[in-house]
């Protein structure tokens, strides 16, 4: 257990859905423009890259892309196969934009076959029970990606995700947090000492870049209001 870890939240650059807030695009991927800013952040945070030791990240095609042009340095240091795709820090809603493709899927395409799939089971892309839409059930998964990564023995760990599990996964004893995240945006947390045995709250402790703009994600309409 490393209860002291930094984490490195990171949202993935824009994605095809987050244009014209289509949400049928199947595993949405970035736009061109999306790849322009995953590829800018990369220097933008030029020492975390030398500092982490592990990158995490969700399977969905847009955050294994930020996750290749981004990261690209860390990544390169460290191995694409040694890069954990972790299918419980996929984006919370059902749709199919929020929904991955089948490890036979990204197996097969150029661009993803080099990650290390393993981790991805059948019903990764069920949005069923544990992957379910449920609050309850997205909560759970958050608190799980928590314990997962305060149970790693690295101090300095990259988790490349979406917003709306972002939100879940930096939540509170007040709930989830409100933070409208921008398109390749990085902030480091740690995790509340006083939440650390139990739900494993994290805490924020600096702001560190965003290479886009705000890009709604699919839930962003509860937190307009």
């Amino acid at each position: 257990m490393a209860p002291h870890s930094r984490i490195y939240l990171t949202r993935h650059a824009q994605a095809e859905h987050n244009v014209d807030l289509d949400y049928s695009i199947p595993d949405a991927p970035l736009t061109p423009l999306g790849k322009k800013q995953a590829a800018a952040l990369a220097p933008k945070i030029s020492s975390l890259q030398g500092s982490a030791h592990l990158i995490v990240t969700s399977p969905l095609k847009r955050t294994l892309q930020t996750t290749k042009l981004g990261w690209g340095p860390a990544v390169e240091r460290l191995g694409i196969k040694n890069v954990i795709c972790l299918p419980q820090a996929q984006e919370c809603n059902a749709f199919p934009c929020d929904t991955g493709s089948a490890k036979s899927t990204l197996a097969s395409d150029p661009e993803f076959e080099d990650f290390d799939l393993s981790l991805l089971t059948d019903d990764w892309t069920s949005k069923q029970d544990f992957y379910s839409e449920d609050r309850t059930a997205i909560a759970n998964r958050a608190k799980w990606v928590r314990h997962y990564l305060r149970d790693r023995p690295e101090e300095n760990i990259v988790l490349v995700a979406h917003g709306d599990v972002l939100r879940q996964i930096t939540a509170s004893s007040s709930g989830p947090s409100t933070h409208m995240w921008q398109n390749a945006e990085v902030r480091i947390f740690e995790f509340n000492p006083e939440h650390v045995d139990g739900e494993a709250f994290l805490h924020q402790k600096e702001d560190v870049a965003a290479a886009g703009g705000y890009g709604p994600t699919s839930s962003s309409a509860d937190f307009d209001a």
